[in-house]
Parts: C-alpha cells; structure tokens; sequence
C-alpha cells in the first residue's frame, strides 16, 4: 500500500513539476492515465486489508425509489440535517466525528419514498484509504444524488477539497459522461477522428494514453473538444456520473452580504438544519436534481389512485419500465395501456410497452385474456 502511495505522490509532484502546454500535452495525458491507473490498483487492493476492500460500502440496504448522501467534513450539521428532514435520530454533539457509520432516514416527499443516509465525515486523503474515506465514498457511489454539506463560517476552499476526495474515486459531480465513443479492436493501430476541432487532444497524447493501457489497436471518435481525462475516464469505465447538491449551512451565522456571496456559487442551496430555515427549498431542489417520475395507477372501472404513485426514473420510464416496476411478470400478461396525462395525444391513449410516460400521468394496465 505504502509503495502505490508513493507512486501516487512521484506522479502528482511530475505533474506539478511540468509545464502545461501543447508540447508536453502528451506527456501529461500519460502521467495522468498512470495516475488513474494507481489509484484503481490502490482503490480495489488484491487483498482486503484492514479498511476493507474497495467497493466495500457500509451494510446498509438500499430502499425506497431513490438514494440521497449526505457528505462533508466533520461537524458541518449532517447529523441535524438528517433529524429534521426525517424524524431519525442520528446524535448530534459540538465536537468531531459524533457519527461513527452510516444512519439511514427516509424522507417522504410528494409520494416518493427518499432514503437519506447520513455519512461520516470524511477527511483529506479520504481517497487514498485514510479514514473510513473508503467505505465513506463507496457508499456515495451508490446514490442518485449527493448533498456536499458545507459550514457557512468554514472556508469555501473546503469545497473543492471534497469534490477532490470524490473525483479521485472515480465520482463526477454534475457531469455528463464524455460523449466520445472508445472501441478495442484486434488489428489497425489507433484510429482518431473527431467531428469537432480539438484544441486539448491529439494524435499523439491519445497514443500515450492509449499505451499506458497497453491498447494499440483501437478505434476513437469524438464529438465535442475533450480532454485527457475524459478519455482516461472512458477507458477505464467505472465513473459515476451524479447529480450534487452544495448544501451552505449555518447561515444564521453569516451576515446578509456573505449570503450573496454565496449565492454566486452554481447547484448550491443555503439552509440552516438548526434553525430549520430554507429545508423546504432543499427538498424541492433534491426532487428536481433526483428528476424522478410519477405515474398514477388506474384499476379497471375506479378511480385513479392519486395516493401512491408509482416512481420512476426520467431514463427508464416505458409503460414497459413501469410494469416492471409494480411486478416483473406483468410484461408477460400485457396487451396495451390506457393512457391519460401529458405524454397521451388523446384522452385516453392506447398505447404499447414502448410508449415513453410523462410526469403524473395516469396508466390503465390492459391484460391478455
């Protein structure tokens, strides 16, 4: 472990150490590709040591129809967010590190069942094993949305020193994944097209990258000017891709001036958990960054059942998606769906399992006889 650490501070300290531009591009993609490629190695050891192998989360059991995770540094108010939005209690004292594993609370919020877990705090070099950083930030991986939770009175550096934590455990926060295409081949050497001009990849760079991977023979196209790390992130295909939330808290703490300030700052949402101030706002911001879909049942000859929606997410929400949802032989049984709501061009629409649902539309199952 010791050795690979090091290895990760040689290769930090090169790339400090070097200038950026355009004649060492290729020298710092392959630092970089060497850099993701130890942290994989130090992330997911051979033998499970002591802090536990990686993609060891806690044991806590994923339910309800999404998963939100609170993260931060020790005592920024997670415990308090936590018992205010959900009833569960998670202790709460003035000194560090009170939350020892993760608590888990439900919140319920316009007939979605939200599970909140509430993280330990984590430190620097949580990324590299320090701490319970690992087991930390393998549960965050796990989750549809995370809330940086962040001390108004703290500095506003601290910031980017958690999105650094995540990043180097493959999380990309408010990202899309690269829209290039990347594919392995048995013969013809590396092949680099881009639709766009590249001002930040070139044959070249994407040769030494391609090489510290030891691929020679690949296929590359890309669709908009992307950089070294979104190619490495590609090749090395275990990156999450999940929506953040910046949560300010104390801000009962703060003057007005210091508020706006903050308020500069973009996906971020000022509250006070003690206080209980803006915790309606935080829940509407968590529902639109979730981006989940409710569909109403309709059972033959009653009345839609407004009272509990059927939850889906915005990319997987067919009537096929949707049947599934409520029980994985419905498929087989289906015949057509009723449909009312945004999504139908009439009232109803008949419609097949591939029809694409909208937002509190309502849905009649018809089976086979």
């Amino acid at each position: 472990m010791a050795t690979v650490m090091q290895k990760i501070k040689d290769v930090e300290d090169e790339m400090a150490r070097t200038q950026k531009n355009k004649a060492t591009a290729h020298h710092l993609g392959l630092l970089k590709a060497k850099l993701a490629k130890l942290r994989r190695e130090l992330l997911t050891p051979a033998s499970k040591g002591a802090g536990g192998g990686a993609g060891e989360g806690f044991d806590v059991t994923k339910s309800g129809d999404s998963r939100v995770g609170l993260v931060g540094f020790p005592s920024v108010g997670k415990s308090t967010l936590l018992n205010k939005l959900t009833g569960t209690f998670s202790e709460v004292a003035s000194y560090e590190f009170t939350t020892l594993t993760c608590i888990p609370g439900v919140i319920t919020y316009r007939g979605a069942k939200i599970q909140l877990l509430d993280l330990p705090g984590i430190i620097e070099g949580a990324k590299d094993g320090k701490g319970r950083g690992r087991q930390v930030i393998s549960t965050a991986r796990t989750c549809n949305c995370i809330l940086i939770v962040l001390d108004a009175i703290k500095p506003i550096t601290h910031k980017r020193l958690i999105e650094k934590e995540l990043e180097g455990f493959g999380i990309r926060l408010n990202k899309e994944p690269p829209n290039l295409t990347f594919r392995r081949k048995d013969k013809g050497g590396i092949n680099f097209t881009s639709t766009v001009t590249n001002t930040l990849l070139d044959l070249e760079t994407v040769k030494a990258i391609c090489s510290e991977y030891r691929i020679h023979n690949a296929d590359i196209s890309l669709r908009y000017d992307a950089t070294a790390d979104d190619l490495i992130d590609v090749i090395e295909g275990s990156r999450v891709y999940i929506p953040c939330i910046y949560v300010v808290n104390k801000i009962d703490q703060i003057t007005f001036e210091e508020l706006e300030i903050l308020d500069k700052l973009p996906h971020y949402c000022p509250v006070s958990a003690h206080l209980e101030w803006n915790l309606d706002g935080l829940l509407e911001m968590i529902w639109e960054y979730l981006d989940l879909t409710r569909i109403y049942t309709k059972p033959k000859g009653l009345n839609p059942d407004y009272e509990d929606p059927v939850i889906l997410s915005s990319k997987r929400r067919s009537v096929e998606d949707f049947c599934d949802r409520i029980h994985k032989d419905m498929v087989k049984q289906f015949k057509y769906a009723l449909v009312w709501g945004s999504s139908a061009k009439h009232k109803p629409q008949r419609v097949g399992k591939e029809h694409e649902l909208e937002d509190e539309d309502v849905v009649q199952i018809i089976k086979k006889v």
